[in-house]
């Protein structure tokens, strides 16, 4: 099996523009991997942000509420450095992010955003 590990920008994105990441990358064929942290981030934000922002997460966290995912623990503070060293780790990894760094750091294959509503592994 094959999985797909989520940052924080890539899954609010989504809120965003209305894509149902969930079930789209189920659909894929692969599972989904959440690291602690991201969720930790997106709680954070839900309690902090303002307006649309905090309004998006608590829609990301609602979401993952009622969705099935493996959480892991990337290990350490930076959570970009923590996705970057998974994906290092674990070559069949597909890493969905829209973090410029992180596409430019990692070998993996990607996940993105194509267009306004379409996933795409790259």
């Amino acid at each position: 099996m094959t999985y797909a590990i989520l940052d924080t920008n890539f899954i609010l994105s989504c809120i965003r523009k209305k894509i149902d990441f969930f079930n789209d990358i189920k659909m894929m064929g692969l599972k989904i991997i959440i690291p602690i942290q991201v969720l930790d981030e997106v709680r954070r934000l839900s309690m902090t942000a303002k307006g649309k922002f905090k309004d998006e997460a608590r829609l990301a966290l609602s979401l993952m509420e009622k969705n099935e995912f493996k959480r892991v623990d990337l290990y350490m503070k930076n959570v970009d450095n923590g996705i970057v060293k998974i994906a290092e780790d674990n070559r069949s990894y597909i890493v969905a992010t829209l973090d410029r760094e992180i596409k430019n750091k990692i070998k993996n294959r990607k996940l993105v955003i194509r267009g306004e509503k379409e996933l795409e592994i790259v």
